[in-house]
């Protein structure tokens, strides 16, 4: 296993605490389990999806929890028993949970269930404030209207 020491860069990086926290964590929650496997594809600049093989899961099989930065994808198989003798069970029946850390401001748009894919997409939406904005730089400190309301700015013919 290998472990970072973020010590050094926790004392020079303000407001970052959130993003190391999940990097020492990272190791500890990816158990090594692969089940189900799954696809992560950007679909445009601020559009997300996520694709699970849950082959064998119904959608009332399935719990899809969204909170703030936290996806979590649970599949519950029921108690029935299949009928008939299986020679062989290659199609995995147990249970699962998959848990994706999704960035400030990205929510799930809709979950689809069709033909052993579970698809969920995302979208990220940055509040207006929150967007990059640019700022004139100027020689003026202070702002101020200018009105052409008595025509002293608009050009005269010279005789």
């Amino acid at each position: 296993m290998n472990r970072f020491d973020f010590t050094p860069y926790r004392r020079t990086m303000v407001g970052f605490d959130r993003l190391f926290d999940l990097l020492e964590n990272q190791g500890r929650f990816n158990s090594g389990d692969n089940y189900p496997p799954f696809n992560i594809e950007r679909r445009g600049e601020d559009a997300y999806r996520i694709t699970l093989a849950v082959a064998g899961f119904r959608p009332a099989d399935i719990e899809i929890t969204a909170q703030q930065n936290l996806l979590v994808i649970q599949g519950k198989k029921g108690d029935e028993t299949p009928a008939g003798q299986y020679l062989h069970v290659g199609i995995a029946q147990r249970g699962f949970e998959r848990r994706f850390e999704l960035a400030d401001y990205v929510r799930v748009d809709g979950a689809n269930l069709e033909d052993g894919l579970l698809v969920i997409d995302l979208v990220r939406e940055v509040p207006e404030a929150m967007k990059p904005k640019k700022i004139a730089v100027g020689t003026q400190r202070t702002l101020s209207v200018v009105s052409d309301a008595d025509g002293a700015g608009s050009d005269s013919a010279a005789a």
